[in-house]
């Protein structure tokens, strides 16, 4: 029974050494230096103070603010602690009443908008953590942000245009906006 357990036992100790000790530490150090801003979590600081991850959606409800996708994370809106989607099938009735939800409370607070309502306005994303929305989603928002900001929609306009992403290696994707980094932007913007 010994010559079982001996085996057994360094050879659990050696997989934990090199699978729970050394490959976290020799990733963590690669990526610290590959990718040094992504590894320390994106974090946009304000005034020296963290106020977010360029990496995780938040909740903007104020009119202000250009507002980001739904999220599907519970208990609360883009819970990092919860990632996923809401696994909602497009046929499924609870799916097609959120999205109703969503658009009608679009049209209520900017009740002088007509434009069709961009799809990623009322839709999560499959992480529900999305920080980026469309280009299309953030214009659809321009006027009433700058009406409750006391801005021109072309300064509103002007500011998602600076602050848009374009494909990633010039081809994948869709051109994209940081939500968190346009609001502190359009904080940052006097009328």
């Amino acid at each position: 029974m010994r010559s079982i357990i001996r085996p057994a036992l360094v050879l659990f100790a050696v997989l934990t050494a090199l699978t729970g000790v050394a490959y976290p530490i020799v990733v963590t150090g690669i990526g610290r230096v590959a990718f040094p801003e992504e590894a320390a979590g994106s974090l946009i600081t304000r005034d020296g103070k963290p106020v977010g991850s360029a990496l995780i959606g938040q909740n903007f409800s104020d009119p202000k603010y250009v507002w980001g996708r739904p999220s599907a994370t519970a208990p609360m809106a883009n819970n990092a602690s919860a990632s996923g989607g809401s696994n909602l099938g497009p046929l499924n009735p609870a799916l097609a009443d959120a999205v109703k939800g969503r658009i009608d409370a679009l049209r209520a607070a900017d009740p002088g908008n007509a434009a069709p309502v961009p799809v990623d306005l009322v839709t999560a994303s499959a992480s529900g953590l999305d920080p980026e929305l469309s280009v299309a989603g953030a214009q659809f928002q321009a006027a009433r942000v700058a009406k409750a900001r006391g801005l021109s929609t072309k300064q509103v306009q002007d500011l998602i245009a600076q602050h848009t992403q374009g494909r990633w290696l010039g081809f994948l994707g869709e051109p994209r906006v940081n939500v968190l980094r346009l609001n502190l932007a359009l904080d940052a913007t006097r009328g």
